[in-house]
């Protein structure tokens, strides 16, 4: 079985957090190595819509993240201009009614306070002409933002400089002299570092197992519809209040909310939908259903598109709804980067500053700088405990 040579860090996963780990890493000045199963971004990422959101989160630890990670995008789409296809669309949250109306404005007034962009929306129609009327109002969200998944992944990985292993499945990790991790093991030979990070994605529970601990992570699965190319009748992301509560919500059951949003190239993305069916790819028709109704109510011009494709993927789900991040003091050596469900797009850039800072001891420089005052405790991997199982 052939060796490699020794690199200072692993990073197994070459999906969009990945590839952020993998990044700032080599910016840290470490050598680094990325291993995957698959393609890049064949994974989560590759069937991700790419969005940049602080408009769907309430005021906590993933909000704090979020908002650090909106200014590290920033950076980067000027540091690769095109080529990730940055677009600082905005967001835009409607309520139906007046009650809704009114939760709307409160929730938004705490994610000021928390450091939110929140703009108070009442005629509807100047930001979105195509917009149901009738509707009661909503919130604009100027920081809501969108790349292309699989190309900022591509392109991070690239200027990283990595050397990546790819359709490399690993099957097991290597351990030093005193148990710690040091490197893992593929059926093409072992590749040893002084770390490991996992950033696999919905397959992080595994990963975790082969290092003798547990990670709670089950796959939330959801689908996206895509219209015939139009004219840019949706301008920015609009989606119905109550997808925050499903983004929230700890539900095995379906749950569909009306999620949609033009892209440069013509055609509109119609999302959301999340349930836990473990890794079942069928396709389902009543989602499908669901999606298209809603989002006709939402934009009645949609009523009489074409949906020319449907693509589905799988959120790496944790219970309580927050990644993990950082090293696991049940197995020393062994860091982690997952967890992350829908929001892994947005919140790779400050994991990724996150995971290099701690790797290299430096939490005040470079991006982490930035993160040093982010609470880490929250996304401590070893929160759920040495035999902690899924709910």
């Amino acid at each position: 079985m052939l060796t490699r040579r020794l690199f200072d860090v692993v990073v197994v996963g070459a999906g969009v957090v990945g590839a952020a780990c993998a990044f700032y890493a080599a910016r840290a000045g470490l050598s680094v190595a990325v291993v995957d199963r698959g393609p890049v971004a064949g994974g989560t990422t590759g069937a991700g819509e790419g969005n940049l959101l602080v408009s769907d989160k309430e005021p906590g630890p993933e909000l704090d993240l979020a908002l650090l990670s909106t200014g590290l995008w920033r950076a980067l789409a000027e540091e690769f201009p095109q080529s990730i296809e940055y677009e600082a669309k905005g967001g835009l949250v409607v309520a139906a009614r007046e009650a809704g109306l009114t939760a709307l404005r409160a929730f938004a007034a705490t994610q000021s306070a928390a450091g939110v962009t929140c703009e108070q929306v009442d005629r509807l129609a100047d930001l979105e002409p195509h917009l149901a009327p009738g509707l009661a109002g909503g919130i604009h969200y100027p920081q809501d933002a969108q790349v292309q998944p699989a190309l900022a992944a591509a392109h991070l990985l690239k200027a990283s400089g990595a050397e990546l292993f790819l359709g490399e499945e690993v099957r097991g990790v290597l351990r030093g002299a005193e148990g710690a991790i040091r490197g893992v093991r593929t059926p093409r030979g072992d590749i040893p570092a002084g770390a490991v990070v996992n950033a696999a994605g919905t397959w992080g529970g595994h990963l975790a197992e082969l290092a003798g601990v547990t990670l709670p992570v089950l796959p939330r699965r959801g689908f996206v519809l895509v219209t015939e190319p139009l004219p840019r009748v949706v301008r920015r992301k609009v989606y119905a209040a109550d997808y925050v509560a499903d983004v929230a919500s700890g539900s095995a059951a379906l749950q569909t909310s009306a999620v949609v949003e033009g892209t440069a190239a013509g055609p509109v993305l119609i999302g959301a939908s999340r349930e836990r069916v473990g890794f079942d790819r069928s396709l389902s028709v009543e989602v499908l259903g669901r999606l298209a109704q809603q989002a006709g109510e939402l934009f009645p011009v949609l009523r009489e598109v074409r949906v020319m494709r449907t693509y589905h993927g799988f959120r790496p789900y944790l219970p309580d709804h927050l990644p993990a991040i950082g090293p696991d003091a049940r197995a020393p050596g062994l860091w982690h980067a997952c967890g992350h469900e829908g929001a892994g797009v947005g919140l790779a850039p400050a994991t990724g500053a996150l995971i290099a800072a701690g790797l290299v001891g430096e939490r005040g420089s470079g991006p982490g700088r930035a993160l040093a005052s982010v609470e880490l405790e929250p996304f401590r991997p070893d929160r759920f405990g040495a035999g902690a199982g899924a709910e």
